[in-house]
């Protein structure tokens, strides 16, 4: 066993038996360097991660090469999940040198850190146009031996590019209709109408990017903003990228089709998609919107939930196909041969054209991915969930993928807002109940007396390493939608604690936001990435955190910091709308004011005198604060938030010098300083915040 036995990432562990001597990232390996005049072999990977177990496999796995490693370099496993801050300043090294980027991601480095080599996966013998791994290592080896001063002029050279790249700023001010109205042509304009999505393969889930679509819907109308984020969420819940058997997405689809996915299931992908499907109900009442939701939550409940009740990274893509071979994909894929063993000739005939399985297959060696082709006409529902629910039996009896049980916490914050509001939507109780335990670990866990948090924990224990800014954001944003449905305050306060942690230590003099708190580790740069990748960037993360925030509590300082930091947003909305979707979505916000809806009444309704069936003085019934509270939180107003408790209650400021109506619940809009009139009428306060008619 190598250092790497006694951390805590489930990644790293991976490599503890490697012949390689790893060393966790830390100031001992960079001494070790110095002191023996070597340079640092960085590696970078995260635990789903297939290129990474194949390169671990051909080169770490073997003594020779893992022999030379060790005489030549001092080496560094990192997982890019557990130090996002790490990943990303050399991660911006190798795309400046490379133009592209990915993992595993290979750095060489001085002791002093600075990088001078970079690449990504190198196989173990030359192959198409690319030097092998034992090639790189002795080239480098070499240059460090004999070429030192041109070695150490380009490590200098690179990282004082780097250092004066300073983040474009232009665009002072907030969005507003002239850059939505920009973005919204941009995607149009790369949107693929045939097969939904944006671009070619591979194709991503754009789930930022769907979110922003649906809130320019509910905000200005647009059909066609409606149109591309409905026909792009049929197709993947229709793709194979969607798991038709268990529910929950893969991470991308290798084709233009959502056919064959890259088969390892993340907890963001599935947090962010669970919502936006739950979203596109609220706005349309879509039965598939409906079904993917509870689907991807059950799903993020079964398969991720760990024994502390947060939620794990990751399955991977790979497992053993039963015969030994640890293959890509194994777990998921069927043959008709497969499909007749499990359900007979007749229902295994029918699976086969339901699901869109060939005799050629769909994927690898026959096999396909279980799809939804359109065409499937009118089938027998009752005999669909036979056959799901025997399938996913019989696929239960496979080897299945290995789990990162590393709880991340920005992760584990997106999956408390998608629980809390698909519970919410679909009196689904369990998954608030889920989504509640989820933050409470966080709280107990993650946060320390000052309440800054540690970026993962793992087995009931937390890391040693500090959150990032998305962390923050994320995990302030899944408080906020929590205490938006369950009513109790204290998740609001605790969202306060972490903003302003946000507001004293991750703002720069002019505004701006970094990635890493002021007296983080000291890295070549301090990270800074304000766009969009698989996750809200920390940027737009906290800016929706923060503008939410201030809309529940009137505070000043929150709402100019969350419009300072979408001055990116305008300057990148309308020539890289994909990439800053979680942005524009704030900015949709803003725009709509956010509206505030405060709900008073009594925890079970009714006339104020606890009888939730009562009448009012004009006979009508009288509504349940739960029918106003229901109907507040299906607005479909971008960004509303929603504070509900007894009338003048002290969790909420919204709720201050709010009473009763003539004795009854009441539910008051506000936005932009103007506030309608208080009403008790479930139908007109549905009215006033867009909810469709159900």
């Amino acid at each position: 066993m190598n250092r790497l036995a006694d951390e805590q990432s489930p990644y790293l562990l991976q490599h503890a038996s490697n012949p390689v001597d790893w060393w966790p990232w830390g100031e001992a390996a960079f001494a070790e360097a110095a002191q023996r005049d070597v340079p640092v072999l960085l590696s970078v990977g995260y635990s789903a991660c297939h290129w990474c177990h194949v390169m671990a496999h051909e080169s770490f796995e073997d003594d020779e090469t893992a022999a030379f490693m060790n005489e030549h370099f001092v080496n560094i496993k990192v997982d890019r999940e557990e130090r996002p801050d790490v990943d990303a300043v050399y991660m911006e090294a190798v795309q400046a040198a490379t133009g592209q980027g990915g993992w595993p991601m290979t750095v060489f480095l001085t002791p002093d850190g600075e990088p001078f080599y970079f690449g990504t996966y190198f196989p173990p013998e030359p192959r198409h146009g690319m030097a092998s791994f034992p090639q790189v290592l002795e080239g480098v080896s070499t240059a460090w031996a004999g070429r030192r001063t041109e070695v150490t002029e380009v490590a200098g050279r690179i990282v004082r590019d780097l250092a004066g790249r300073s983040l474009a700023l232009a665009g002072d001010g907030v969005p507003g209709e002239e850059e939505l109205a920009g973005a919204l042509l941009g995607l149009t304009r790369e949107y693929d109408d045939r097969r939904g999505g944006f671009g070619g393969a591979p194709k991503f889930p754009p789930s930022m990017v769907l979110e922003f679509l649906l809130r320019h819907h509910a905000r200005t109308g647009s059909e066609g903003a409606l149109q591309m984020a409905a026909d792009t969420c049929e197709a993947m819940a229709r793709g194979g990228i969607y798991d038709q058997l268990g529910g929950g997405f893969a991470r991308y689809s290798v084709d233009r089709e959502w056919v064959v996915p890259h088969f390892e299931k993340m907890l963001y992908d599935n947090a962010l998609l669970c919502r936006v499907y739950a979203h596109l109900w609220r706005a349309t009442g879509s039965g598939l919107a409906r079904r993917v939701a509870l689907e991807t939550a059950d799903f993020m409940v079964r398969e991720l939930r760990t024994a502390e009740g947060g939620f794990a990274s990751a399955l991977d893509a790979d497992s053993d196909d039963g015969t030994g071979r640890h293959v890509e994909g194994a777990y998921y894929v069927w043959t008709p041969e497969r499909l007749r063993e499990v359900l007979g000739e007749a229902d295994g005939e029918f699976a086969e054209h339901y699901f869109g399985v060939t005799r050629e297959g769909t994927f690898e060696e026959g096999a396909s991915v279980l799809q939804l082709p359109q065409g499937n006409g009118v089938v027998d529902a009752e005999r669909v969930a036979s056959v799901r629910r025997r399938l996913l039996a019989a696929r239960e009896e496979r080897p299945r993928p290995g789990r990162d049980d590393k709880v991340v916490a920005a992760w584990n914050g997106l999956a408390i807002a998608a629980l809390a509001e698909t519970g919410a939507y679909f009196d689904r109780p369990d998954l608030v109940e889920r989504a509640t335990e989820a933050a409470d670990q966080l709280v107990r866990l993650h946060m320390d007396e000052a309440a800054r948090l540690a970026r993962t924990s793992k087995d009931g224990r937390a890391g040693a390493h500090a959150g990032v800014l998305e962390d923050y954001g994320d995990v302030a944003e899944g408080f906020l939608a929590l205490a938006a449905v369950t009513g109790e305050g204290a998740w609001l306060e605790f969202a306060g604690f972490l903003l302003d942690i946000v507001l004293d230590r991750f703002v720069g003099e002019g505004g701006e936001l970094f990635d890493t708190a002021h007296d983080a580790e000291r890295l070549i740069r301090r990270p800074q990435d304000p766009t969009d990748n698989a996750t809200p960037s920390g940027w737009t993360a906290a800016a929706g955190a923060l503008l939410s925030y201030a809309a529940h509590t009137g505070s000043e300082a929150h709402r100019v910091a969350a419009e300072g930091a979408l001055g990116v947003v305008k300057a990148l909305g309308p020539r890289a709308p994909r990439f800053v979707g979680w942005g524009l979505a704030v900015a949709e916000a803003l725009l709509d004011g956010p509206r505030e809806i405060a709900v008073v009444g009594p925890a079970d309704g009714g006339d104020g005198g606890g009888g939730g069936d009562g009448e009012g003085e004009d006979g009508a019934a009288a509504p349940h604060r739960t029918a106003l509270h229901r109907a507040a939180l299906l607005a479909t107003a971008p960004g509303a938030v929603v504070a509900t408790g007894e009338a003048g209650g002290g969790e909420f400021p919204l709720l201050a010098d709010r009473p009763l109506v003539d004795g009854r619940p009441a539910a008051y809009v506000c936005r932009r300083f103007v506030c309608a009139a208080p009403t008790t009428d479930p139908a007109v306060l549905k009215a006033e915040v867009g909810v469709r008619a159900e």
